[in-house]
């Protein structure tokens, strides 16, 4: 991650996704949805909770330190103070790439004194499209339970974010996980396959691009929004006028849906 602005975010063009294969392992997935479900009842639980921090984080950008060549990055903002519990931001990235995909992370993150954290998934993509939920929902709570014991977090603004094959697995291990997660930030996602919910719902945002060439728009809009709908969740839902990028006057509307602006 650096601090550069980059013109969409994250940037994945169709030919890279193609090249990566990823393609083959999403276009099958959309199909199996019904029996990711079946898949999903269980390994989905997150036990890492916010509490009072034991260690000193580290200012600006930091490596977890939690894998070899898969980890993940965390960026504190210059004014965090462990006397203000600091919002916190999960953000997954698509297939084929990893948490340095996030590259305006640090902009965000001081913009809206809020921590972010990018960890990678433990494969070429997230778990739960190659079969479900397992070893990166563990790596997850490793990364979560590294971050809670460096940094006060506020538990009423904690969001789990994430862009196409990300943004699938923000939805479905999300909503498997309320009580944790308040807000869940979904950019051109796949598809949504929970597994158990809890009592707490918390509120969505997702967004799709209309020309997607890659995760049609039309399964968002046909069945993923309104299952989550039928189910009681409050989904804000905006489609752009783009292809498998989210703009980022379209990531600022999310923001701005979750954490106004300092």
């Amino acid at each position: 991650m650096t601090s550069r602005t980059s013109a969409a975010w994250p940037l994945l063009s169709r030919r890279d996704f193609l090249r990566d294969g990823i393609g083959a392992v999403a276009a099958p997935a959309i199909a199996r949805c019904d029996a990711l479900r079946r898949l999903c009842t269980s390994g989905e639980r997150l036990t890492a909770r916010p509490g009072v921090p034991t260690l000193t984080p580290e200012p600006g950008l930091s490596r977890l330190g939690l894998g070899s060549s898969r980890d993940g990055n965390l960026y504190v903002p210059a004014g965090y103070s462990p006397d203000r519990p600091a919002p916190l931001y999960v953000g997954l990235h698509g297939a084929g790439s990893s948490g340095d995909g996030w590259r305006t992370a640090p902009d965000m993150a001081e913009a809206r004194g809020m921590v972010f954290l990018a960890p990678d998934s433990r494969g070429r993509t997230w778990d739960l499209v190659l079969g479900g939920f397992g070893p990166d929902v563990e790596f997850l709570d490793q990364a979560l339970r590294h971050t809670f014991e460096r940094c006060a977090i506020d538990r009423s603004r904690i969001a789990l974010g994430g862009w196409s094959d990300g943004a699938t697995y923000a939805l479905s291990l999300g909503v498997c996980n309320g009580d944790l997660f308040t807000h869940l930030m979904a950019y051109a996602p796949g598809f949504y396959s929970p597994g158990r919910q809890t009592r707490r719902r918390p509120r969505i945002f997702i967004t799709h691009g209309t020309q997607d060439e890659v995760l049609p728009v039309e399964n968002t809009r046909l069945n993923v929004v309104p299952t989550l709908r039928s189910e009681g969740y409050d989904v804000s839902y905006r489609e752009h006028d783009g292809t498998h990028r989210t703009p980022e006057a379209m990531v600022e509307q999310s923001l701005q849906w979750f954490l106004p602006r300092r």
